[in-house]
């Protein structure tokens, strides 16, 4: 077992940083934190799809002067995938962020409990009227 994780480290690599990034999703209470998490397991998954991708001794798929031998080069849908992931990535990042900022001007605080808790405080306020 210990040997097939260190024959497919960048595997390995991107299990271990999708698990921390979902770990800080479900054990920050702060909303920047939890971005950050989302930030690595985005990165772990990247990482998973590009090493899968890749085939030792290939080539990229790049013809010159003619069509040459097709096995020789390495799939570049995994590529493609991974460079739309990122700019979905950091699309969602940049909303996230800028709904956190929303939020702390809101309620003076990034801790997603007491936001919950501020939330439900205005609420029976506004049903008590």
């Amino acid at each position: 077992m210990a040997e097939m994780l260190l024959t497919n480290y960048q595997e390995t690599a991107a299990i271990i940083l999708f698990g921390i990034g979902f770990a800080m999703l479900l054990f920050q209470r702060n909303l920047i934190r939890k971005l950050i998490g989302m930030n690595i397991m985005d990165t772990g998954l990247f990482l998973f799809l590009a090493s899968l991708g890749y085939i030792e001794g290939r080539k990229a798929p790049i013809i010159q002067n003619g069509i040459t031998d097709m096995e020789a080069y390495i799939n570049p849908v995994p590529a493609g995938l991974v460079l739309t992931g990122i700019v979905v990535s950091v699309s969602v990042t940049a909303v996230m962020l800028s709904l956190t900022i929303r939020l702390y001007k809101r309620y003076h605080t990034l801790d997603v409990d007491e936001i919950y808790f501020l939330l439900a405080q205005s609420r029976e306020k506004e049903d008590s009227r």
